[in-house]
């Protein structure tokens, strides 16, 4: 149940990162490079901050984490937010887990972690009913914005694998954050420069980076040693069906029938595919 509730939480996190990125670079309250550096600073900041005051270790404040996942984080972060500029948002979440999802299915198989038949069927199950939540009106994507974001997945499929490693959870997530904090500041000042962004948009950037990215990526990083590396893959293909439903309530978008009946799919798939490499471990 700790694995379930701290699953549950960082996928809710991440879900909630892509309805503030939709409610601010959409809107155009703010453009991508000062979206993005402000949410790597707000992230490192308040990391730092509960890592410094909360520690009773000494040195106090000292940070984990290493230069491979900090690029990881940084490659996600960018390319996520300029991809969403040239994508509409259920092509972007489309290509961007998809492409998670197989970044990570090919390295568990690589390192010869086979998924069995029953996992099988219910990716395929998952990742079909993702492909009918986004397909109404389908058009061709943008090819520069398809291939940034198709990146950014990868990125975060490296994080993630990373991050399966980690042996504290909160040391490592604030020492990536810290690390991307120079290039940080940079965007938001080339973005302040350049372009004039609303207290709105700087808002949401702030609960994207503080809290959304900053403490759900912490979370996510204390359930990852706990989940084998298609579990870790599979379980993210929720976060699409999760940040539609967020668009219902806080954007809000319509409910309709083929939003129920996709996340039915896309959360049914996913419980089959995890109950199936239970099944085979056992």
């Amino acid at each position: 149940m700790r694995i379930i509730t701290l699953t549950a939480i960082a996928m809710l996190a991440f879900a909630a990162n892509s309805v503030l990125a939709r409610l601010a670079l959409v809107d155009g309250a703010i453009d991508a490079a000062s979206y993005t550096g402000i949410r790597l600073i707000a992230g490192a900041v308040l990391l730092y901050a509960i890592l410094f005051w909360g520690s009773t270790a000494h040195p106090r404040g000292r940070v984990g984490g290493n230069w491979s996942g900090a690029a990881a984080l940084f490659g996600y972060a960018i390319l996520f937010s300029i991809a969403y500029v040239m994508l509409g948002a259920g092509m972007g979440a489309l290509i961007l887990f998809a492409s998670v999802q197989m970044s990570m299915l090919g390295w568990a198989m690589f390192k010869g972690d086979r998924p069995g038949m029953i996992e099988w069927a219910g990716i395929g199950l998952a990742l079909a009913a993702l492909v009918y939540l986004v397909s109404p009106g389908l058009s061709a994507p943008n090819p520069l914005g398809a291939m940034l974001m198709a990146i950014a997945g990868a990125s975060w499929a490296a994080y993630s694998l990373i991050g399966r490693g980690s042996h504290s959870p909160l040391r490592d997530t604030a020492g990536n954050f810290v690390r991307c904090l120079p290039v940080g500041i940079a965007l938001t000042a080339f973005g302040l420069l350049t372009l004039p962004v609303s207290l709105e948009g700087v808002a949401y950037a702030v609960a994207s980076g503080a809290l959304a990215s900053g403490l759900g990526y912490a979370v996510w990083y204390l359930a990852l040693p706990a989940l084998s590396r298609v579990q870790a893959s599979t379980v993210q293909l929720t976060v699409p069906a999760i940040a539609a439903l967020g668009g219902v309530i806080f954007i809000g978008e319509s409910i309709t029938l083929r939003l129920a009946v996709a996340s039915i799919g896309i959360l049914g798939g996913v419980a089959f595919a995890l109950w199936g490499s239970e099944h085979r471990k056992r």
